[in-house]
């Protein structure tokens, strides 16, 4: 009898299947290392413990995007092991910081299926929450992905397309207990841009750019213990390609965002977010961000922004064309609340 997992199939799923993932992970200060030697971040918060007492916390906390890559990644066995690609997020937030010495696991529910009109695959939707040691949820977010069938002519899954949220409110969103900006270093920080520096509307160009190597994409992705096999088996695309970790995109882009939006310095929602086009090894990635809206919050000295955050081989600003679809150089288009210093 065969004891490996070849991965959930389409016609596997079925709506409120729960599924606790397996492989708990322990983080600390060696994904930091590793999260900060793979992208270009700065974040003073998520850099310095110090800085992070200053602004109320115990000690600085894990990248909010540690947490998320790492709940992810446990989800990878089971939802997009044979995933042909992940298309969206969304109702995305972070519930409590994630601090060196936590151990996460991740728990998600099958919440929508729709066969597509190929009978080929289809796509799955799930709601997945990130749990620490105490059983405390840290993250939670729905995506939806596309997922190949076993057996073109299996019957397909009741169809269920979830209401989703199209953003979330300032309400939604949970600023960690004691963040306290009022006292700020924006010296410290790197820029000295409040939260009433920025206008709804504004574009910023983020100017800086990367070229994505094969090895590091593979890295990362290793480090998330994601096992999807379109990152790493150049034979499971037809064009003989592996697909960069849509998540590795998202970092690099967040990186790179620091030049601008230096003191947007925690993310506490995912409201939306598409991998307009593939990524590959050899592309050079540049991020823009757009002001979508501002919104006080009830801690000292904090705001919150909504921004776009946009991934692409093109120039800033260029995000749809005249049919309204993506332009082939975006790879990502990302609409997300951080904390800035007021």
């Amino acid at each position: 009898m065969a004891k490996t997992n070849p991965g959930r199939f389409f016609e596997d799923y079925r709506p409120g299947l729960v599924i606790e993932h397996a492989v708990p992970r322990t983080v600390g200060a060696g994904e930091r290392a590793l999260y900060h030697a793979l992208y270009p971040s700065r974040g003073a918060l998520y850099s310095s413990d110090e800085f992070a007492r200053a602004c109320g916390l115990p000690q600085s906390p894990l990248d909010d995007l540690i947490a998320f890559h790492t709940v992810f990644g446990k989800t990878v066995p089971d939802i997009s092991l044979n995933a042909v690609a992940n298309l969206g997020y969304a109702e995305g937030r972070w519930l409590k910081p994630v601090w060196p010495g936590d151990t996460l696991r991740s728990v998600s529910e099958v919440i929508g299926l729709k066969e597509n009109s190929n009978g080929k695959s289809g796509v799955v939707w799930v709601r997945t929450r990130g749990l620490n040691q105490r059983d405390e949820a840290v993250l939670d977010y729905v995506r939806w992905v596309m997922v190949r069938k076993r057996d073109a002519d299996a019957a397909a899954p009741e169809t269920v397309v979830p209401v989703l949220k199209p953003a979330l409110g300032a309400g939604d969103l949970v600023v960690p207990p004691g963040l306290d900006f009022s006292g700020y270093d924006f010296t410290l920080a790197g820029e000295p841009h409040r939260w009433g520096d920025y206008a709804v509307g504004e574009m910023i160009d983020h100017v800086d750019g990367v070229t994505i190597e094969e090895a590091e994409h593979m890295l990362a992705t290793r480090l998330w213990q994601n096992t999807a096999k379109v990152h790493f088996d150049a034979t499971f695309r037809d064009d003989g390609k592996r697909l960069i970790y849509g998540g590795h995109v998202i970092s690099l882009a967040r990186a790179l965002s620091f030049n601008g939006l230096a003191n947007a310095q925690m993310i506490v929602g995912l409201n939306a977010g598409a991998h307009a086009n593939p990524c590959f090894a050899g592309d050079t990635v540049r991020a823009w961000s757009e002001v979508l809206d501002r919104a006080e919050t009830a801690a000292p000295g904090v705001g919150a922004l909504r921004l776009r955050l946009v991934a692409t081989k093109g120039r800033a600003g260029a995000l749809r064309d005249g049919d309204g679809r993506y332009l082939p150089e975006v790879l990502l288009d990302l609409d997300y609340w951080a904390l800035v210093p007021v």
